[in-house]
Formats: C-alpha cells, sequence, structure tokens
C-alpha cells in the first residue's frame, strides 16, 4: 500500500501532478506497532509523527527515532511546520527520563533529539536539552546522540549547555533560502543560524544543517546557502522536498526531480561537506545513524 506524505488536496504545484517518485509504502510491521507503544506509553512526541515522516518505518527498524522534546506547542510560526503553533503550558521537566528510558527500551542505537520553539524560556529550554543527552547516556552510554536544536534566539550561553554535553551531531537547519525567510521563517534570522554552526564548529562539534527543496528558491540560492553554511563549518548537510501539510501551509512552488537532488549531492561533495543526503524524501533524520 502506497501513500503520499504530507500532502493535502490543493497541495500540488499549478499545472504539475504529484511525481510518482513521492510515492512510498505505509509504515508497519510488529516492530513497528510495538515501537510505536511504547511512544504512547511514555507520552512522549516524535518529529517522525509530528512532521507525518515518510521514512519513519525505515528508520525505525534500523534503530534510528526522533524524539520532540518541550512539548507539542510551539512558539513561532513557521510556514512549512506541521507543529500547532501557539502557547506551551508549563515545562514537562520529567520528560528528559522519559525519553531515555524509551530509548533503553526501544534500543534506539542512534537517538536525534529535537523541540518546539521554546521562546518564552530565558534559555529557550537548552537546559532540557543537556538534561536529556544526561538521562540518554547514563541509561545507554553506547548511544549515538544526535540534537537538532533550535537557534535559541541567538543565546550564546544557552547554545553552550548543549555543547558541554558533547552531543555527536550538533545540527541546526537554516530550512530555506535568505530571500524566503519572510514567509517561511519569519521569526528567524539566517545569519544568527550561520552563526550557531559557526559556533559549533569551533567549540570541536560535528555540524550538520538542512533545507527544504520546492518553496520558490532558484538554484543559484541554494548553491549560495551551502558554500555559506561549508564557510561557517558545517560537516553534514541535508536537502529534500518540501511537501505541504495542511491548506493553512505553504503551497508547493515545484517538485525537483531526483537528478536535481543529485547534482546538489555531488556540488556539495565537492564544496567539501564532509557527507551529503540528497532526496525528494530526505528528512533531516533519515540515515542519520550513518552520518556521524
Amino acid at each position: 500500500m502506497e501513500f503520499v506524505i504530507q500532502e493535502v488536496a490543493g497541495s500540488r504545484a499549478p499545472g504539475r501532478e504529484r511525481p510518482d517518485w513521492l510515492k512510498v509504502k505505509l509504515p508497519g510491521g510488529e516492530n513497528y506497532a510495538r515501537l510505536r507503544g511504547l511512544i504512547e506509553t511514555h507520552r512522549l512526541h516524535t518529529v517522525c509523527e509530528e512532521a507525518r515522516c515518510p521514512n519513519m518505518g525505515e528508520c525505525w527498524n534500523a534503530g534510528t527515532a526522533t524524539f520532540m522534546i518541550l512539548g507539542d506547542v510551539c512558539t513561532r510560526s513557521c510556514g512549512f511546520c506541521a507543529v500547532t503553533t501557539g502557547r506551551p503550558a508549563g515545562l514537562d521537566t520529567d520528560e528528559p527520563y522519559r525519553v531515555a528510558e524509551a530509548i533503553r527500551l526501544m534500543d534506539v542505537r542512534h537517538a536525534v533529539i529535537t523541540s518546539v520553539n521554546r521562546d518564552e524560556l530565558p534559555d529557550g529550554g537548552a537546559a532540557i536539552f543537556a538534561e536529556t543527552i544526561r538521562q540518554a547516556r547514563k541509561v545507554n552510554p553506547a548511544v549515538r546522540i544526535e540534537v537538532l536544536i533550535p537557534d535559541f534566539r541567538g543565546a550564546r550561553w544557552a547554545l553552550q549547555l548543549v555543547i558541554d554535553e558533547r552531543p555527536d551531531i550538533l545540527n541546526h537547519n537554516t530550512e530555506t533560502v535568505p530571500r524566503l525567510y519572510g514567509r517561511v521563517r519569519p521569526q528567524a534570522k539566517y545569519g544568527r543560524s550561520l552563526e550557531l554552526i559557526r559556533r559549533g564548529h569551533e567549540a570541536g562539534m560535528v555540524t550538520k544543517s538542512g533545507l527544504m527543496l520546492g518553496l520558490g528558491e532558484s538554484a543559484g540560492e541554494v548553491l549560495e546557502v551551502m558554500r555559506d553554511l561549508r564557510g561557517s563549518g558545517c560537516d553534514i548537510l541535508t536537502l529534500g522536498q518540501y511537501l505541504r501539510p495542511s491548506k493553512d501551509h505553504l503551497p508547493v512552488e515545484r517538485y525537483v526531480p531526483p537528478a536535481e537532488f543529485h547534482e546538489f549531492r555531488e556540488e556539495g561533495l565537492s564544496m567539501g561537506f564532509r557527507h551529503v543526503e540528497s532526496g525528494p524524501l530526505v528528512r533531516s533524520s533519515y540515515h542519520a545513524g550513518g552520518q556521524v
């Protein structure tokens, strides 16, 4: 059985039919059902589910899972994101322990820890990130940990809380090209995201970032962002197709063919990126375990 992840009626580019390369199989099987049950039991949120990721079944079966901490309500209103925007209710300080226990029970070998934006918190939630890393390593010292963090509104001390725990990969997505930030990431700043990557690199972190394509950017703009990221010390790059979560989100301007993703991959490798994961169904955590 096949389905199209994140696509809704009216989301297709004008005059363009949905291409076959965006069809994927529904996740399933005993192991998938078991892991989903564990997540529900521990009252956890995963980006795999919240973002309706097309690779969820493949990643879970490969021992990779992406946990979303700090609740499921975001203080920002990005035009591409399926996560609810609003005013978060409190802070769940028990969450790091539940995430760690789920990592242990799920036998996760590569854990990606990300979050909503919590701009109402002085540290943007950085202390909860740090505690989640500590607890995960306490129950499973062998687990590889990747954090996909917000920009913490540029607070250096907040970023340092995360860096001090030495995650295996420090990831922060630029998401799109600077020209489109006003409608794609209205509360973010392109320069601030590059600065975060640079600070992570200077601290000796393996750094990572990613972009969505198909929002109206040009190939030249994508290459310019790639050069900016590499110049800031970014080691790993992901490029994937943007797909509209609902009619209330930004429309898809173009379906980028697999051949173009391949060209961007080759360009990225020639720029010096350690690894480039580039394809229509690529998401930030796709094949993350093999990128360390």
